[in-house]
Protein backbone atom coordinates (compact mmCIF):
# COMPACT_ATOMS: atom_id res chain seq x y z
CA UNK A 1 0.00 0.00 0.00
CA UNK A 2 1.36 3.42 -0.97
CA UNK A 3 2.38 5.66 1.89
CA UNK A 4 1.84 9.40 2.15
CA UNK A 5 5.07 11.36 2.39
CA UNK A 6 6.05 14.98 2.84
CA UNK A 7 2.67 16.20 3.96
CA UNK A 8 2.73 19.74 5.33
CA UNK A 9 0.75 21.54 8.02
CA UNK A 10 -1.97 22.66 5.64
CA UNK A 11 -2.75 19.17 4.46
CA UNK A 12 -2.70 17.75 7.99
CA UNK A 13 -6.16 19.23 8.40
CA UNK A 14 -7.38 17.22 5.45
CA UNK A 15 -5.94 13.87 6.49
CA UNK A 16 -7.48 12.97 9.81
CA UNK A 17 -8.77 9.52 9.00
CA UNK A 18 -6.76 6.27 9.08
CA UNK A 19 -8.32 5.08 5.86
CA UNK A 20 -6.92 8.09 3.93
CA UNK A 21 -3.87 6.04 2.94
CA UNK A 22 -6.18 3.68 1.08
CA UNK A 23 -7.53 6.62 -0.92
CA UNK A 24 -4.11 7.55 -2.28
CA UNK A 25 -3.65 6.93 -6.02
CA UNK A 26 -2.29 8.43 -9.24
CA UNK A 27 -4.83 10.41 -11.22
CA UNK A 28 -4.70 11.64 -14.83
CA UNK A 29 -4.27 15.41 -15.00
CA UNK A 30 -7.08 15.80 -17.51
CA UNK A 31 -9.53 14.39 -14.97
CA UNK A 32 -8.71 16.99 -12.30
CA UNK A 33 -10.89 20.12 -12.37
CA UNK A 34 -9.53 23.23 -10.59
CA UNK A 35 -11.39 24.32 -7.48
CA UNK A 36 -14.00 26.97 -8.25
CA UNK A 37 -13.51 28.28 -4.72
CA UNK A 38 -9.74 28.69 -5.05
CA UNK A 39 -8.88 31.76 -2.95
CA UNK A 40 -5.54 32.24 -4.67
CA UNK A 41 -5.72 34.60 -7.65
CA UNK A 42 -2.04 35.36 -8.30
CA UNK A 43 0.38 32.66 -9.46
CA UNK A 44 3.92 33.86 -10.07
CA UNK A 45 5.09 32.53 -13.43
CA UNK A 46 8.76 32.35 -12.44
CA UNK A 47 7.90 30.47 -9.27
CA UNK A 48 5.74 28.04 -11.26
CA UNK A 49 8.58 27.42 -13.71
CA UNK A 50 10.96 26.71 -10.82
CA UNK A 51 8.47 24.27 -9.30
CA UNK A 52 7.98 22.62 -12.69
CA UNK A 53 11.73 22.02 -13.00
CA UNK A 54 11.78 20.53 -9.51
CA UNK A 55 8.88 18.24 -10.43
CA UNK A 56 10.70 17.16 -13.59
CA UNK A 57 13.65 16.05 -11.43
CA UNK A 58 11.94 14.67 -8.33
CA UNK A 59 8.27 14.28 -9.19
CA UNK A 60 5.33 15.53 -7.11
CA UNK A 61 6.35 14.76 -3.54
CA UNK A 62 3.18 16.00 -1.87
CA UNK A 63 -0.14 14.60 -3.15
CA UNK A 64 -2.92 16.84 -4.33
CA UNK A 65 -6.19 16.61 -2.43
CA UNK A 66 -9.31 15.95 -4.49
CA UNK A 67 -12.98 15.10 -4.17
CA UNK A 68 -14.89 12.82 -6.53
CA UNK A 69 -17.41 14.55 -8.81
CA UNK A 70 -19.21 11.25 -9.40
CA UNK A 71 -18.68 11.30 -13.17
CA UNK A 72 -15.10 10.06 -13.34
CA UNK A 73 -13.62 13.52 -12.80
CA UNK A 74 -12.23 14.96 -9.60
CA UNK A 75 -12.55 18.41 -8.06
CA UNK A 76 -9.37 19.89 -6.66
CA UNK A 77 -9.42 20.86 -2.99
CA UNK A 78 -5.75 21.65 -2.48
CA UNK A 79 -2.69 21.79 -4.71
CA UNK A 80 -3.50 24.02 -7.67
CA UNK A 81 0.05 25.35 -7.83
CA UNK A 82 1.37 21.77 -8.03
CA UNK A 83 -1.29 20.98 -10.63
CA UNK A 84 -0.24 23.91 -12.84
CA UNK A 85 3.47 23.14 -12.46
CA UNK A 86 2.86 19.47 -13.28
CA UNK A 87 1.21 20.50 -16.55
CA UNK A 88 4.18 22.73 -17.37
CA UNK A 89 6.52 19.82 -16.57
CA UNK A 90 4.62 17.64 -19.03
CA UNK A 91 3.27 15.11 -16.52
CA UNK A 92 0.19 13.12 -17.45
CA UNK A 93 -0.72 12.04 -13.93
CA UNK A 94 -0.07 13.11 -10.34
CA UNK A 95 -0.46 11.55 -6.88
CA UNK A 96 -3.73 12.48 -5.19
CA UNK A 97 -5.59 11.72 -2.00
CA UNK A 98 -9.36 11.39 -2.23
CA UNK A 99 -11.30 13.23 0.44
CA UNK A 100 -15.01 12.94 1.10
CA UNK A 101 -16.71 16.34 1.22
CA UNK A 102 -20.34 16.87 2.17
CA UNK A 103 -20.99 19.89 -0.05
CA UNK A 104 -19.80 23.15 -1.55
CA UNK A 105 -19.63 24.82 1.86
CA UNK A 106 -17.13 22.30 3.17
CA UNK A 107 -15.21 22.38 -0.12
CA UNK A 108 -14.86 26.15 0.15
CA UNK A 109 -13.91 25.97 3.82
CA UNK A 110 -11.22 23.35 3.24
CA UNK A 111 -9.80 25.26 0.26
CA UNK A 112 -9.55 28.48 2.26
CA UNK A 113 -8.09 26.87 5.36
CA UNK A 114 -5.59 24.74 3.45
CA UNK A 115 -4.25 27.69 1.49
CA UNK A 116 -3.94 29.90 4.56
CA UNK A 117 -2.21 27.23 6.63
CA UNK A 118 0.27 26.45 3.88
CA UNK A 119 1.02 30.18 3.46
CA UNK A 120 0.26 29.89 -0.25
CA UNK A 121 -1.57 33.22 -0.30
CA UNK A 122 -0.30 36.77 -0.50
CA UNK A 123 -1.56 39.08 2.32
CA UNK A 124 -4.50 40.37 0.26
CA UNK A 125 -5.63 36.89 -0.79
CA UNK A 126 -5.30 35.78 2.82
CA UNK A 127 -7.40 38.73 3.98
CA UNK A 128 -10.07 37.87 1.40
CA UNK A 129 -9.99 34.25 2.58
CA UNK A 130 -10.65 35.35 6.17
CA UNK A 131 -13.42 37.63 4.97
CA UNK A 132 -15.08 34.71 3.14
CA UNK A 133 -14.81 32.45 6.18
CA UNK A 134 -16.42 35.13 8.34
CA UNK A 135 -19.18 36.10 5.90
CA UNK A 136 -20.10 32.70 4.48
CA UNK A 137 -19.81 30.62 7.64
CA UNK A 138 -20.71 33.39 10.12
CA UNK A 139 -17.44 32.89 12.00
CA UNK A 140 -16.17 35.47 14.42
CA UNK A 141 -12.60 36.67 13.90
CA UNK A 142 -11.63 34.50 16.86
CA UNK A 143 -13.22 31.42 15.27
CA UNK A 144 -11.66 32.11 11.88
CA UNK A 145 -8.25 32.47 13.53
CA UNK A 146 -8.72 29.18 15.39
CA UNK A 147 -9.70 27.38 12.17
CA UNK A 148 -6.45 28.30 10.46
CA UNK A 149 -4.19 28.16 13.49
CA UNK A 150 -3.46 31.89 13.57
CA UNK A 151 -3.63 34.54 16.27
CA UNK A 152 -6.71 36.73 16.25
CA UNK A 153 -4.51 39.83 15.90
CA UNK A 154 -3.10 38.35 12.67
CA UNK A 155 -6.59 37.92 11.24
CA UNK A 156 -7.61 41.42 12.35
CA UNK A 157 -4.51 43.03 10.81
CA UNK A 158 -4.99 41.15 7.53
CA UNK A 159 -8.65 42.18 7.32
CA UNK A 160 -7.66 45.84 7.76
CA UNK A 161 -5.74 45.60 4.48
CA UNK A 162 -9.08 45.39 2.66
CA UNK A 163 -9.76 49.00 3.73
CA UNK A 164 -7.00 50.12 1.36
CA UNK A 165 -7.78 51.35 -2.18
CA UNK A 166 -7.61 48.67 -4.88
CA UNK A 167 -4.39 50.04 -6.40
CA UNK A 168 -2.57 49.72 -3.08
CA UNK A 169 -3.96 46.22 -2.58
CA UNK A 170 -2.55 45.36 -6.02
CA UNK A 171 0.84 46.73 -4.95
CA UNK A 172 0.82 44.40 -1.94
CA UNK A 173 -0.31 41.41 -4.00
CA UNK A 174 2.51 42.02 -6.50
CA UNK A 175 5.08 42.75 -3.75
CA UNK A 176 5.63 46.40 -4.62
CA UNK A 177 4.66 47.17 -1.03
CA UNK A 178 4.95 45.04 2.09
CA UNK A 179 2.30 44.56 4.71
CA UNK A 180 4.34 46.85 6.97
CA UNK A 181 4.12 49.62 4.37
CA UNK A 182 0.38 49.00 4.13
CA UNK A 183 -0.13 49.38 7.87
CA UNK A 184 1.73 52.70 7.74
CA UNK A 185 -0.49 53.93 4.91
CA UNK A 186 -3.60 52.87 6.84
CA UNK A 187 -2.85 55.69 9.28
CA UNK A 188 -4.23 57.95 6.55
CA UNK A 189 -7.32 55.82 5.89
CA UNK A 190 -9.70 58.77 6.22
CA UNK A 191 -8.00 60.63 3.35
CA UNK A 192 -7.83 58.77 0.01
CA UNK A 193 -5.71 61.47 -1.62
CA UNK A 194 -3.22 61.32 1.24
CA UNK A 195 -2.96 57.53 0.95
CA UNK A 196 -2.14 57.84 -2.76
CA UNK A 197 0.43 60.56 -2.07
CA UNK A 198 2.07 58.40 0.61
CA UNK A 199 2.05 55.33 -1.63
CA UNK A 200 3.66 57.24 -4.50
CA UNK A 201 6.44 58.56 -2.29
CA UNK A 202 7.10 55.17 -0.69
CA UNK A 203 7.37 53.43 -4.06
CA UNK A 204 9.33 56.19 -5.80
CA UNK A 205 11.88 56.49 -2.99
CA UNK A 206 11.95 52.75 -2.16
CA UNK A 207 11.32 53.61 1.49
CA UNK A 208 11.78 51.15 4.31
CA UNK A 209 8.83 50.41 6.57
CA UNK A 210 10.33 52.67 9.24
CA UNK A 211 10.67 55.54 6.77
CA UNK A 212 7.10 54.96 5.61
CA UNK A 213 5.87 55.14 9.20
CA UNK A 214 7.65 58.46 9.74
CA UNK A 215 6.23 59.81 6.46
CA UNK A 216 2.62 58.91 7.22
CA UNK A 217 2.89 60.13 10.82
CA UNK A 218 4.14 63.49 9.58
CA UNK A 219 1.44 63.67 6.89
CA UNK A 220 -1.27 62.84 9.41
CA UNK A 221 -0.04 65.55 11.79
CA UNK A 222 0.15 68.12 8.99
CA UNK A 223 -3.38 67.35 7.87
CA UNK A 224 -4.62 67.51 11.44
CA UNK A 225 -3.06 70.97 11.85
CA UNK A 226 -4.50 72.14 8.53
CA UNK A 227 -7.94 70.86 9.51
CA UNK A 228 -7.77 72.73 12.82
CA UNK A 229 -6.76 75.95 11.10
CA UNK A 230 -9.53 75.53 8.55
CA UNK A 231 -12.11 74.99 11.27
CA UNK A 232 -10.94 78.11 13.08
CA UNK A 233 -10.99 80.08 9.85
CA UNK A 234 -14.53 79.01 8.98
CA UNK A 235 -15.90 79.95 12.45
CA UNK A 236 -14.16 83.34 12.65
CA UNK A 237 -15.70 86.29 10.82
CA UNK A 238 -13.49 87.76 8.08
CA UNK A 239 -11.72 90.95 9.18
CA UNK A 240 -13.33 93.15 6.52
CA UNK A 241 -16.83 91.94 7.47
CA UNK A 242 -16.09 92.44 11.19
CA UNK A 243 -14.91 95.98 10.54
CA UNK A 244 -18.04 96.72 8.53
CA UNK A 245 -20.30 95.47 11.35
CA UNK A 246 -18.41 97.51 13.96
CA UNK A 247 -18.69 100.65 11.83
CA UNK A 248 -22.43 100.17 11.27
CA UNK A 249 -23.15 99.67 14.97
CA UNK A 250 -20.77 102.47 16.01
CA UNK A 251 -22.37 104.93 13.58
CA UNK A 252 -25.83 103.98 14.81
CA UNK A 253 -24.95 104.40 18.50
CA UNK A 254 -22.50 107.24 18.02
CA UNK A 255 -20.06 105.46 20.34
CA UNK A 256 -16.90 103.41 19.87
CA UNK A 257 -17.72 99.68 19.41
CA UNK A 258 -15.38 96.67 19.58
CA UNK A 259 -15.99 93.10 18.44
CA UNK A 260 -14.06 90.40 20.32
CA UNK A 261 -14.14 86.94 18.67
CA UNK A 262 -13.37 83.51 20.09
CA UNK A 263 -14.12 81.01 17.31
CA UNK A 264 -17.86 81.06 16.69
CA UNK A 265 -18.41 82.92 19.98
CA UNK A 266 -17.50 86.44 21.09
CA UNK A 267 -18.73 89.68 22.55
CA UNK A 268 -19.67 93.17 21.36
CA UNK A 269 -18.25 95.95 23.54
CA UNK A 270 -19.75 99.48 23.55
CA UNK A 271 -17.91 102.34 25.19
CA UNK A 272 -19.65 105.17 27.09
CA UNK A 273 -18.14 108.29 28.61
CA UNK A 274 -20.60 109.26 31.35
CA UNK A 275 -23.78 108.11 33.07
CA UNK A 276 -25.76 110.38 30.78
CA UNK A 277 -24.09 108.75 27.77
CA UNK A 278 -24.94 105.32 29.20
CA UNK A 279 -28.60 106.30 29.56
CA UNK A 280 -28.58 107.50 25.95
CA UNK A 281 -27.20 104.18 24.71
CA UNK A 282 -29.73 102.20 26.74
CA UNK A 283 -32.59 104.26 25.30
CA UNK A 284 -31.28 103.61 21.78
CA UNK A 285 -30.85 99.88 22.31
CA UNK A 286 -34.01 99.25 24.35
CA UNK A 287 -36.11 101.62 22.29
CA UNK A 288 -37.53 103.37 25.40
CA UNK A 289 -36.54 105.84 28.03
CA UNK A 290 -34.35 104.41 30.79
Amino acid sequence: MAKLKGLGRGVDLLFNQAEDEEKYFFCELEKIIPNQFQPRTHFDEQSLDELAKSIEEKGVIQPLVVVSNGDGSFGLIAGERRLRASKIAGLTEVPVVLREVSGDDELLELALIENVQRQDLNPIEEAEAYEKLIKIFSYTQEEAAEKVGKKRSTVTNRLRLLQLPDFIQDDIAHKKLTEGHARAILRLSEDAAAMKEARDQIVAKAMSVRQAEKLTSRMKQERSNTKSRTQRDTTTLPESFSRSLVNRVGNRLQSPVHLVQNGSRGKLEIEYFSLDDLERLIELIAGEEA
